[in-house]
């Protein structure tokens, strides 16, 4: 009860300080402070929205960008997923593969851009393969450090029960797996919007990237805005989903 009385009273307090800067963001451009050119006022990027809204250019651009996250991260999950449980649950796959995964890891995965134009051209592919890349690794090694960290005594004690090597799997290293997993998936939606927003600037035709660097070459500070207060929303929300995934799953932490 008190907890809960607290929360409500936290949330209104925790946006003074946004609604401060976008008032003050406000006055510095209506007294001239910060010129149009350089950044549009907050009245006239929210204008600029309604009019992207009403003539379908902001939806079709959200949803083009939505999907390319969709797939990229149906990609880079899948691969994630699969070189975390084989290189968490056998020591064999462990020493085969992680060493390579921790040497790709390292490299600037953003920096793989023009290798990945020269692989796959300059279409939807190397868009996707960027988000996947994104993807992938955060999703593998919480994956592969939350099977680890299981509890050695939780698994003595399910073998000393008569659970099977598969039983012991499903019934504790994997469960006791899933906290860390949720803090990966986490990492890997925030680096996905961050590898979209960067695929996005290269050669697209479509999707928000597009809509902002058609906005930067007409000097329309009021659209790029808009543009990325959509990535941002878009970020938040995918955050807020599986936060919400993570009270659900792991309601049992809350005892």
């Amino acid at each position: 009860m008190a907890l809960s009385l607290a929360r409500k009273t936290t949330l209104p307090v925790r946006w003074i300080s946004p609604v401060a800067l976008v008032l003050l963001w406000q006055t510095a451009s209506s007294t001239g402070v910060l010129p149009p050119e350089k950044l549009a006022s907050p009245l006239t990027v929210a204008q600029s929205a309604g009019e992207l809204i009403a003539d379908g250019q902001l939806i079709d651009a959200f949803l083009v960008s939505l999907g390319r996250v969709f797939f990229g991260f149906l990609i880079g999950g899948l691969v994630g997923v699969v070189l975390g449980l084989v290189s968490g649950l056998s020591r064999w796959g462990e020493t085969l593969l992680d060493p390579p995964v921790q040497m790709l890891r390292t490299l600037p995965h953003l920096g793989l851009i023009p290798l990945f134009i020269l692989w796959f051209g300059i279409g939807e592919e190397p868009k996707l393969a960027l988000v996947a890349a994104g993807v992938a690794f955060p999703l593998y090694l919480n994956l592969h450090a939350g099977i680890r960290q299981t509890d050695p005594g939780l698994v003595e004690a399910a073998r000393a029960l008569g659970y099977s090597r598969y039983e012991r799997i499903v019934h504790v290293v994997l469960p006791s797996a899933v906290p860390q997993t949720l803090v990966g998936l986490r990492i890997a939606l925030g680096t996905a919007w961050l590898s979209l927003i960067v695929g996005e600037q290269i050669n697209a035709d479509s999707g928000l990237g597009y809509l902002i660097n058609n906005a930067r070459e007409f000097l329309r500070t009021d659209v790029v805005v808009v543009g990325l207060v959509v990535y941002a929303l878009l970020g938040l929300s995918t955050d807020a989903l599986v936060r919400l995934l993570e009270r659900r799953v792991l309601r049992w932490r809350a005892r």
